[in-house]
């Protein structure tokens, strides 16, 4: 049943997009990739679409010029989704410290009644390999203060592997949304609970990228700090 989007947004991974699209499709359930590339100068879209001659009609890449920011990108993929009427709409990394193995649980979670899943670190059974000790607690604790000031009760508030029904992004209002880095993962789940979805938390493994270079900068870590302080007084409405 080709029923599951797969939004993974691309800046130079040349050396990752390949392996993971071959991956992700690797599997028996009939996943589609939308790849959301800004305008990669290291060639990564020739590498896609020489790919879509395989893979005709389950991947597809939309292309932006210059780095636009993560959370416009996967703003870009929903609308991709909503549009095509996926029933499951998923966020993934390309640089595999997301396992596409886990694609199937995230899934099943939403399947089981979930209204998105969430690819999690920090419940039992998660965990994360290869991070410096001062990301891992920068990472949890980041967590613990998006709780304390928006209850949410999800224990991996930043995570970027996530599963979500159509519904939910019907509902959202995404020309509303603010933020455009990590921040962004924040304000998504925060928006879906306070319009009453309902969250489920699956453990996952994170494994840091082996090849190319983190987009974590500075920058990203400040708009996510402040930006949860401004999600405190927001005002959550439906979509019409």
């Amino acid at each position: 049943m080709e029923d599951s989007l797969v939004i993974i947004p691309t800046y130079n991974e040349k050396e990752n997009v390949e392996r993971i699209i071959r991956k992700v499709f690797s599997f028996e359930h009939p996943f589609h990739i939308l790849i959301v590339d800004d305008g990669s100068p290291d060639g990564t879209a020739d590498i896609v679409k020489k790919l879509m001659q395989e893979f005709s009609g389950r991947l597809h890449i939309l292309e932006r010029e210059g780095k636009q920011g993560l959370g416009t990108a996967y703003i870009a993929g929903f609308r991709f989704g909503i549009e095509k009427k996926y029933d499951y709409i998923f966020e993934m990394d390309a640089d595999f410290s997301h396992n596409p193995e886990d694609l199937i649980r995230l899934r099943q979670a939403c399947v089981d009644g979930a209204d998105f899943a969430i690819g999690s670190r920090y419940v039992k059974g998660g965990n994360v390999e290869n991070w410096p000790k001062n990301r891992v607690l920068m990472s949890f604790f980041a967590s613990v203060y998006v709780n304390t000031i928006l209850w949410m009760g999800i224990r991996d508030c930043t995570a970027g592997f996530k599963c979500y029904k159509r519904a939910v992004l019907e509902a959202v209002e995404l020309d509303k949304i603010r933020f455009i880095g990590y921040a962004f993962q924040i304000e998504m789940k925060y928006k879906a609970q306070r319009l009453g979805f309902k969250a489920a938390e699956v453990p996952i493994t994170f494994i840091d990228r082996q090849f190319g270079e983190s987009k974590m900068s500075m920058g990203i870590f400040k708009e996510a700090f402040w930006g949860v302080l401004r999600m405190r007084f927001m005002k959550v409405r439906r979509a019409n």
